[in-house]
């Protein structure tokens, strides 16, 4: 192919993706729609705010469609091109998932403590409303947030149970959720508060150590899941300087793309699933 072809060729691919751009931006703006409505409500639950989310998921989706066309038609690997994409796709949800998940834990851990504070503060003598206002002053981040906005939505006249329900809702603990309900229902029935937000603590503390034990029991299993999803592109490696030319058809031929796509998509999903399995539920 001369230069006259090639410039041409890129000309008649600019084109094409400049009608096309045109033609699907109105779908293109309803999918950017529902992503950054899911991906706000999960960060809204997390207190991140991010003003600019959609800019950022535009530049991720213009990213994505750059690294397909470039795969696809500069170096010529439609396979990779898909695999590449199919990656990309899932990884903000990914990384949004395990930040929702390690705030979540985080909080778990501050619960008890939290708990034993709230009962002290009612054995003293201080009401349910103003025992929550120095959790909302004294305890650590992430738990701290979570007290505020309670506090906060208290203060500007929501009762006590729409609070606690709509923080049930959002943190989805059920640790939170046996605080609320303890809350609730020795509110309603006059019992002693203190008494069953402390055996709630223990229980609590009963719970992250069986967890605990579990997490150091299954951390030497996912170190290997770690490992063996690493040990492929290390084969892979050493393969290429014992046999360079059959290697290279891997990344070469269409067969050797397919077989090699399938073996990255399948290593990364085995890895995520051993990680799901091996990860501490009680």
């Amino acid at each position: 192919m001369n230069t006259t072809d090639t410039l041409l060729l890129s000309t008649l691919m600019g084109i094409a993706a400049g009608v096309a751009s045109w033609t699907s931006r109105g779908w293109v703006g309803r999918m950017i729609d529902f992503i950054e409505s899911d991906v706000q409500k999960k960060l809204r639950a997390m207190r991140i705010v991010a003003p600019r989310l959609r800019m950022y998921l535009s530049s991720w989706l213009y990213l994505m469609v750059i690294a397909l066309a470039g795969l696809w038609f500069g170096y010529g690997n439609p396979v990779f091109a898909i695999m590449a994409v199919t990656l990309m796709g899932p990884l903000p949800w990914y990384l949004l998932r395990r930040m929702a998940e390690r705030r979540r834990l985080q909080i778990e851990d501050q619960l008890a403590g939290s708990m034993t504070t709230l009962a002290g503060a009612i054995r003293a003598g201080l009401s349910l409303a103003q025992a929550l206002e120095i959790l909302a002053e004294q305890s650590p981040q992430p738990i701290r947030l979570e007290f505020q906005h309670m506090v906060g939505q208290y203060s500007m006249g929501k009762t006590l149970q729409e609070t606690l329900l709509e923080a049930k809702q959002r943190l989805q603990s059920e640790n939170f959720s046996m605080f609320a309900a303890a809350m609730l229902a020795s509110r309603e029935s006059g019992g002693k508060l203190n008494e069953t937000v402390e055996r709630i603590a223990e229980s609590v503390r009963e719970f992250q150590r069986l967890e605990r034990k579990i997490e150091s029991e299954t951390a030497q299993a996912r170190k290997s899941a770690t490992y063996m999803a690493i040990a492929p592109p290390v084969i892979l490696l050493v393969y290429y300087f014992v046999d360079p030319i059959n290697t290279g058809r891997l990344f070469s031929t269409l067969p050797g793309q397919i077989m090699l796509s399938i073996a990255v998509l399948l290593n990364v999903s085995a890895w995520l699933w051993a990680r799901s399995i091996l990860s501490p539920d009680i």
